[in-house]
Formats: structure tokens, C-alpha cells, sequence
């Protein structure tokens, strides 16, 4: 089989895996928006935000640092591992300590209710535990397992949520005195959002203990150091990145004035939804690629590889983009079916762009991550974050929540950018520029004119999409059947 075949069909497994949960989310905006309201999804998207922010500060970079220690020190696997575990496990610990007896000071400062801020710690520390097991699978190349067990975490969570939104109400309903009644939250349904996600989060961890035991616990001191000072780059890119991905819902809600602060938050948070095709064909890349791309830094052909990767990442890319823009009118009767929150579907078009461009970037970082300069990560994350930052400030007072768009686009845009340039002067890889860019421009050019001057009818964006289809057939076929026939 050959490399592309393998990283392919990895792709398309981790994909199936991360595209579930993902769309667990699309799945339930139609039950969200329905029983929520605009106001209280707000609440749902605005926390979540934070999580966001809470994911990336408790695993601190240990992820990304456990695949390079790996491959770096051969015959010390089983340290680096045990290292990475157990750095983990104690800092979850420390943080749950220290946040768990205050949470209704944080839920005051937040302007959250107080059991909503428990139930996020609560998140958080179960995703935490869960990294390092999660990676072991990737590094062994067993997405089988890494994808059973992602499947039935969405399984679980879709099945609870069914429970508390469908069902318990009219339990409740029937057995005023039962305890059914006593915990339906009317005033508060909101709460069941976060509750189904500790239930499917916590059985997940115990489905990863196994991993625990086979990984063992210990410490060696000199390698987490090492692990550590690789990882700090890391963890100030993602800062960085959860600013430039979540901190438009946050700062809408502290912006905004307060009596519409929430239901705008709501309202472009259900319409970013429509964006995550794009995230998720990106994100199921990046958990193919980026195990590959450690594991092939020393072949021969490594540059020119990543340059084909990156080429038909961005291709299919374009297409995505191209589909849903097209078909936007199909997917917000079925994804968000509330006309109320339809005022914001103008941000469609510039997020899935976005997102496009993020996914971009992270094929190109593979160079600073292969020659040990993630500081340059850091830094253009940082970058972009000043970016969101400083927009979101200067926007979102005068176009509210497209403002936030435009700052997520010229944030991930400019991050593209830097990485690309930076990258040709440290580690040159033959990029495309000229096919890439030619297939972006147009895709970008099509979809404007079934968005703005079509208005989105399909009738004329059908054809579009079909002239777009077969300029990729003519200028790809023979290359995609080289590649699919090479053993």
C-alpha cells in the first residue's frame, strides 16, 4: 500500500470519527434552536467558548509533544508515554482542586450560573484525562479503536440528549410527584446540554482506562522537561487559536448590549454551524496527517509530498466551500429550521473561507513542527489572536456579529500567509502556489456569485458547481490515478 493509499484510508477513519462527534452538533442545532430559544443557545455557545479556552490550557501542548518524543527518542517510548500520562493526570488533578470549590465565584465573574461553571470543570477534567489515551492510538496506528470508542462517546451523548429534551418532559408531565419530575429543569433546560456531555465524557474515560494500565505510570524527570519546552510553544499557539476560534461568541456576549447580547450570540452561533463542513474535513485531515507527517519528515521525498498533500487538501477544500454555499438553502431548512436565526446566515460565506484557510495553515506548519521551531507557531498564532482580538473589539459594536466574521477570516487568512512565507525561508517545500491559488479564486469566485447575485438559488448554482466539478476531473485525473493505482 502506498503512503497516500495509507494516508488516506487513516483519513478517512480518523474522519469518521471526528466528523460524528462534530455532527452530533449539527444534528442537535435543529433540537437547540427549537427548545432553547436564541437567549439560552447563546448561553449554550458562550460556555462552550470557554471550554474551548479550557481545553487547550489542561492539556498544555503534552499531545502534540508525545508524538514528536516518540518518534525523537527511539527506545524510550515507554518513558516518554508514562512521562506524558502522568504529567497530565497530576495537573488535571491540581486543576480541579483549585477551581472546583470556587465555582459560583467564577460563575459571578462570568456572569454564568454557578452549577453551569461546575459542570464545565467537570468537562473539561474528564477531556484531559482522556488526550493521552486518545494519542496512544494515533501514534500506533490503531484508528479502529480510537474510532469505536469516539463513536459510541457521540452515541451516548446523542442518546441522553434525546432523553432529557424528547422524553423526560413528558414524564414528567405524567408523574408530577415522580422523580422524573424532580429533575426536569424547565426554567433551565440548557443544563441537560453540559449533563450529557459529562455522562457520554465520563463513560468514554472508563472505556480508555485499559490504555491507562497498558501505559503504566511514571516520571522521568529530564524527558518532561524536554517534553515541556516543546510543549510551552505549543500551548501559547493554542491560546492563541482558541481566541481566534471562540472568542467572537465571547466577546459578543461582553460587547453587545446586554438585553440582545445573548439571543446574537445565539443566532450567529447556530449559522457558524453551517461552517463545519469545512471544520470537519479539516479536522479529520489534521488528525491523519499530522502522526504522517512525523513519521515521513526523514524520506527522501518528503517535501514533495507535503506539497501534493497539501494541494488536494486544498482542492477538496475548495469543492466543499463550493457545495455548501450552493446548497445553503437545502441546509438551513434542515440544520437550523427556525427562521429567527436565518438574519445571520451572511457570515456563511466568510466562515467557511475561514475555516478553509485554517485548514490550509495547518498543512503548511508541518514545517516548524518537523524542525523543531514551534515558536514560530506560537508566534503566528499569536498574531492571528491579535487580529481577532483587535477586529472583534472595532467591529462588533458596528456590525455586531459580522464583524466577527471578517476578524475570524483575516485572522486565519493572514496566519496562512505567515506560516507560508516563514516556511519557504526554513524548511522549503515545492508548493503549487499557482494550481492552488487558481482553484481557491475560483471556487471563491463561484460561490460569491451564487450567494450575492443568485441569491442562492439553486438553479443557477447547480451549474456552477458542475463547470467547477469537471475543471478539477480535467486538471487531476491523471495525477489522482497515479496516486490510486501506486503500491
Amino acid at each position: 500500500m502506498s503512503i497516500f493509499q495509507k494516508l488516506f484510508k487513516q483519513t478517512a477513519i480518523y474522519g469518521l470519527a471526528t466528523v460524528l462527534p462534530r455532527a452530533l452538533g449539527i444534528i442537535l442545532v435543529p433540537l437547540y434552536v427549537s427548545v432553547l430559544g436564541t437567549s439560552q443557545y447563546g448561553v449554550y455557545a458562550s460556555l462552550m467558548a470557554f471550554l474551548i479556552l479550557g481545553n487547550v490550557l489542561l492539556s498544555y501542548g503534552m499531545e502534540t509533544a508525545f508524538f514528536r518524543f516518540v518518534n525523537k527518542h527511539p527506545g524510550e517510548e515507554a518513558a516518554v508515554q508514562k512521562t506524558a500520562l502522568f504529567s497530565l493526570l497530576v495537573t488535571t488533578i491540581l486543576f480541579l482542586a483549585l477551581t472546583l470549590p470556587f465555582s459560583e465565584n467564577i460563575g459571578a465573574w462570568l456572569d454564568f450560573r454557578p452549577e453551569y461553571v461546575l459542570y464545565g470543570l467537570i468537562i473539561l477534567a474528564l477531556d484531559a484525562l482522556a488526550v493521552i489515551p486518545f494519542a496512544w492510538f494515533r501514534i500506533h496506528e490503531r484508528p479502529m479503536r480510537y474510532a469505536i470508542i469516539k463513536i459510541l462517546n457521540v452515541i451516548i451523548n446523542l442518546g441522553f440528549n434525546l432523553f432529557f429534551f424528547l422524553w423526560l418532559p413528558h414524564l414528567a408531565e405524567a408523574n408530577p410527584d415522580s422523580f422524573w419530575s424532580s429533575i426536569w429543569l424547565n426554567e433551565q433546560k440548557v443544563a441537560y446540554v453540559f449533563i450529557a456531555n459529562i455522562i457520554a465524557s465520563g463513560l468514554t474515560l472508563l472505556m480508555l482506562l485499559p490504555i491507562y494500565q497498558k501505559i503504566g505510570i511514571g516520571f522521568h524527570a529530564k524527558l518532561w522537561k524536554g517534553m515541556l519546552r516543546y510543549a510551552m510553544p505549543i500551548l501559547i499557539a493554542g491560546i492563541a487559536f482558541s481566541i481566534n476560534e471562540a472568542f467572537d461568541k465571547i466577546l459578543l456576549k461582553y460587547l453587545l448590549p446586554p438585553h440582545i447580547a445573548e439571543s446574537e450570540v445565539g443566532v450567529y452561533a447556530a449559522c457558524y454551524k453551517l461552517g463545519v463542513f469545512m471544520t470537519l474535513f479539516a479536522t479529520a485531515f489534521r488528525l491523519g496527517i499530522e502522526p504522517f507527517f512525523f513519521n515521513h519528515a526523514g524520506s527522501e521525498n518528503a517535501k514533495q509530498t507535503y506539497a501534493t498533500i497539501t494541494k488536494y487538501f486544498s482542492i477538496f477544500g475548495s469543492l466543499i466551500l463550493l457545495t455548501v454555499i450552493v446548497f445553503i438553502d437545502v441546509f438551513k431548512q434542515i440544520l437550523i429550521p427556525d427562521s429567527a436565526y436565518w438574519e445571520a446566515l451572511s457570515i456563511v460565506p466568510i466562515i467557511l473561507l475561514a475555516n478553509l484557510c485554517l485548514g490550509i495553515y495547518h498543512n503548511l506548519s508541518v514545517w516548524y513542527k518537523i524542525t523543531d521551531r514551534t515558536h514560530f507557531g506560537a508566534i503566528i498564532s499569536v498574531v492571528g489572536a491579535m487580529i481577532t482580538l483587535g477586529l472583534n473589539f472595532l467591529l462588533i459594536p458596528i456590525l455586531s456579529y459580522l464583524g466577527s466574521a471578517i476578524a475570524t477570516l483575516a485572522a486565519y487568512g493572514s496566519m496562512m500567509l505567515l506560516s507560508y512565507f516563514y516556511g519557504q525561508r526554513y524548511y522549503a517545500v515545492p508548493y503549487k502556489i499557482a494550481t492552488i491559488g487558481g482553484y481557491l479564486l475560483l471556487a471563491i469566485g463561484f460561490a460569491a456569485l451564487s450567494f450575492y447575485a443568485f441569491d442562492s438559488r439553486l438553479i443557477f448554482g447547480a451549474p456552477l458547481l458542475l463547470v467547477f466539478l469537471y475543471i478539477i476531473y480535467r486538471g487531476e485525473r491523471k495525477t489522482l490515478q497515479s496516486i490510486l493505482r501506486r503500491r
